[in-house]
């Protein structure tokens, strides 16, 4: 598939399915707004501002998970037992509902089914050369190191310090595998990250093994066939 192609088919799976998904899911959001609201009458939806493709910003929507104000205490990584996660927040972030208005940014066109998670602007200013590379795609709601950091906010719980905690033991695996799917990525890698990522969800137990062997394939794959395919030229 050349380039274009590739961006034209993937562009059109986002559509398509995003647009499916949130008509299917339109009873189940109604259902966490209420419950949101009625939790503590708060505002349903957060708007995060994040980076995008070509280093432009745009409001990422997610299902508020945390108590009003909660962004204001500076802290951005959160464990399981934070305290500003709400009730019907900690199920949300259990099931990954809470990402389900971001299928509305896939449609604005601001972001992917499939690619490297938004970040905020003060971790893009921490980007090497090398990484910056990756706001040459669109960014995505799942990747290779959603999957294999689902469970982030148990891994950083118990550190006191949150933040630094992520800094250490998460962020640098994070940008490896979004590196690996930069150089390698492809409608099949695609299609394949958007399968596990619902294994994962459902609690498959081999989820990780089979992420670790397709993160082996595609690599192996792009380093013999097409070792330029992570250049800015094939764009998203």
């Amino acid at each position: 598939m050349t380039p274009r192609s590739y961006d034209a088919a993937k562009r059109a799976t986002d559509i398509a399915v995003s647009a499916a998904v949130l008509a299917a899911a339109a009873p189940v959001g109604a259902v966490i707004a209420w419950r949101i609201r009625r939790e503590d009458g708060g505002p349903v939806i957060f708007r995060g501002i994040r980076v995008g493709r070509g280093g432009g910003t745009f409001d990422i929507l997610k299902f508020r998970t945390m108590s009003v104000g909660a962004e204001r205490l500076g802290v951005d990584a959160t464990a399981d037992s934070d305290p500003r996660l709400t009730r019907i927040g900690r199920v949300l972030r259990r099931w990954k509902l809470d990402e389900l208005p971001q299928l509305v940014n896939v449609l604005r066109g601001e972001m992917s089914l499939v690619g490297p998670r938004p970040q905020m602007v003060w971790d893009v200013e921490r980007y090497t050369a090398e990484e910056r590379r990756l706001l040459d795609i669109r960014p995505g709601i799942t990747d290779w190191a959603s999957i294999k950091y689902r469970r982030q906010g148990t891994l950083i719980e118990g550190h006191p310090d949150p933040q630094a905690a992520y800094f250490e033991l998460i962020r640098p695996g994070k940008m490896e595998l979004a590196m690996a799917y930069l150089r390698s990525r492809s409608y099949g890698v695609d299609l394949g990250i958007l399968g596990l990522t619902a294994l994962a969800v459902l609690g498959y137990p081999r989820t990780d093994e089979l992420l670790s062997r397709m993160v082996t394939a595609s690599s192996a794959r792009s380093s013999s066939a097409r070792p330029s395919s992570g250049r800015s030229s094939a764009r998203d």
